[in-house]
């Protein structure tokens, strides 16, 4: 089991040298004639691609377009002219976290949350009957699929008897991050009284990523297959990839140095797939990484998909800086730019030979530049959502859902076929443009009408 800390984090961006560097000899035209015939690409390949040649400086525009030709090109022999999205509510249970990663601010400091605080902050813990009336509500109105990444709140176990185990350290605040529920305003439930409570009907529930899969196993010996399959008999159907940022530790020891590490991160996620759950797969980039830590982090992702087959999707998530401590300290000035995340959407369609989905996300982008990337490679546009804290909280500004009529009327403007899709791709349902109503049907309670106005 990994420690639960790393090491200190570097106060400015000149603190830290990288032993990987975004270099390569193999060349453009090379790499590229690789990628255009179907062969399965190598790091270097990847680099060279994704820096358009390390042979010059900054992203050549030219080579560029090339690169995206290629991709878009890929995208539409693997999965043709649909664009896909699925109905799906956010339920965020809770914000309390004193894991202090640098990219985040969506967390709020556990201690905060104890009765007798007097601290004023904007952080939630919600019951368990908050979260059922939540997904009720959502179920009632047709979503098929609730999602849900939470804190690390220090009174979260997996069940009773992982707090029994907890409780006996001789310091459990600091041996094991744990107190008792019982000091918390909200007591936050179990990990498996959470799923339970959010298993409402037949909704598909995607939650648990491999950070918290780790707190709900620490302090024992317990297995991540152990802890999925408890999770999974609670209601759990699949897991998020999520909290992967970049699968590479010295990144990681800069961003979220009391995250788990890489090779933690794989650990849980074939965990997931050992209980029998489906898994996505995601990275968060544009922040203190450099071109090389992103196609390592994608042959890492290629790898676990050749060994398990069970990634669904993998989902580029492009850094949202102006409300982050990395943004606040001075260790980063701003995100990726526009070219930056062109490329990382291309490349992963290029370099990911072994996973047929490739996500655009509206929150991360908006909604033209969102479109503009289903034409490099992408297929997939995310879902309704209905909530969103963690992008807004770090200062996004592209709202919190989007409707089906939204969806086909953007989806059709670029030319592309509107389909609804299960978490799982299972299931799809291509929608008429023209249609009197737009709405879900794949969930356990839709009927087609409109989930939002």
């Amino acid at each position: 089991m990994a420690d639960s800390a790393r090491s200190a984090v570097p106060e400015d961006a000149d603190a830290f040298e990288f032993d990987h560097v975004p270099e390569t000899d193999q060349a453009f035209e090379n790499a590229l004639a690789k990628a255009r015939d179907g062969e399965r690409l190598s790091v270097e390949d990847g680099v060279a691609l994704i820096t358009t040649g390390s042979d010059v400086a900054g992203i050549d525009p030219d080579r560029k377009e090339r690169v995206l030709e290629a991709a878009d090109r890929r995208r539409a022999d693997v999965v043709g002219e649909e664009v896909t999205f699925v109905a799906n509510l956010n339920n965020n249970v809770t914000t309390a976290c004193n894991t202090g990663c640098l990219f985040c601010n969506f967390k709020d400091t556990a201690a905060n949350f104890e009765t007798g605080s007097d601290v004023d902050h904007a952080g939630f813990t919600k019951t368990l009957d908050e979260s059922r009336e939540v997904v009720r509500d959502a179920v009632e109105r047709g979503v098929s699929e609730v999602t849900s990444v939470s804190g690390l709140h220090p009174g979260l176990a997996l069940d009773d008897e992982h707090h029994e185990i907890l409780e006996s350290f001789d310091s459990p605040a600091s041996d094991v991050n744990y107190k008792p529920p019982d000091r918390y305003e909200t007591p936050p439930g179990t990990y498996v009284e959470q799923m339970r409570a959010m298993s409402v009907g037949d909704v598909h529930l995607h939650s648990m990523t491999p950070e918290e899969a780790y707190h709900a196993i620490r302090g024992t010996d317990r297995s991540y297959e152990t802890v999925y399959r408890r999770l999974a008999d609670a209601g759990l159907d699949s897991a998020p990839g999520t909290a992967a940022e970049i699968l590479v530790d010295e990144v990681r020891d800069v961003i979220c140095p009391g995250k788990i590490g890489t090779e933690e991160w794989v650990a849980a996620m074939e965990g997931a797939v050992a209980a029998g759950l489906p898994v996505t797969a995601t990275m968060m980039y544009g922040h203190v990484e450099n071109e090389r830590h992103r196609v390592l982090h994608l042959d890492r992702i290629r790898r676990l998909q050749d060994r398990t087959g069970a990634i669904t999707e993998f989902v580029p998530l492009s850094f949202i800086h102006q409300q982050t401590p990395l943004y606040e300290r001075g260790i980063v000035s701003g995100g990726a730019s526009d070219a930056e995340d062109e490329l990382l959407i291309a490349v992963s369609r290029l370099f990911l030979d072994n996973i047929d989905h490739i996500q655009s996300s509206w929150v991360k982008f908006g909604d033209e530049k969102g479109l503009k990337l289903l034409n490099c490679g992408a297929d997939d546009f995310m879902g309704t959502i209905l909530s969103e804290e963690i992008t807004k909280r770090a200062g996004g500004g592209y709202g919190e859902f989007r409707s089906f009529a939204d969806y086909v009327e953007m989806i059709s403007a670029i030319g592309r076929v509107p389909v609804e899709r299960s978490m799982d791709y299972e299931e799809r349902r291509r929608i008429d443009p023209d249609a009197d109503r737009i709405g879900p049907v794949l969930g356990p309670r839709a009927d087609g009408t409109p989930l939002l106005s």
